[in-house]
């Protein structure tokens, strides 16, 4: 599975809120400091976050952006599936025409045996993304050692 980079920075911003601010308003320009993100591409993937009641924004002096849930609430698979319009490995491996829209019907569609390899491959995925959690996440920060707000340091690969 390749995930675009709007999965890949919506979970380090997403980690970088929780890690960092918790509770507080967490200012766009830090998250994009700490995490070397465009700004601009920032909000971009926070409409999506945003619509898919993952974050919450306030305007104003006191305003930035917050977790809509607490973090052990908020799973990666969530994550992902709010900022990318399709995580399947490939195209024929969704779950049918009513649960999955599919950009092309499969001319060997229940007679393929590769198939049903796929569909596992992303029932796995997705169970252990659904496992995963940003306090997952912030736990594992703590456990590397990763500093607390500080910018010259902070780069992570999720």
């Amino acid at each position: 599975m390749r995930l675009s980079t709007k999965s890949r920075y919506g979970l380090r911003a997403l980690f970088d809120i929780a890690y960092h601010t918790g509770t507080a308003p967490a200012q766009i320009q830090d998250i994009s400091r700490r995490q070397l993100i465009s700004p601009r591409y920032l909000e971009q993937i926070f409409q999506n976050l945003k619509k898919a009641g993952i974050l919450k924004s306030k305007r104003g002096p006191q305003g930035g952006y917050t977790l809509a849930r607490t973090p052990d609430q908020i799973t990666v698979l969530e994550i992902i599936r709010a900022t990318e319009q399709d995580a399947l490995l490939v195209d024929c491996a969704g779950q049918g025409k009513k649960t999955r829209r599919r950009k092309n019907e499969c001319p060997f569609e229940g007679n393929c045996v590769t198939q049903t390899v796929w569909k596992d491959a992303n029932d796995l995925l997705a169970e252990l993304f659904g496992k995963l959690t940003l306090e997952t996440l912030c736990q594992r920060g703590q456990e590397m050692g990763i500093e607390k707000d500080q910018a010259s340091k902070m780069m992570y690969y999720i």
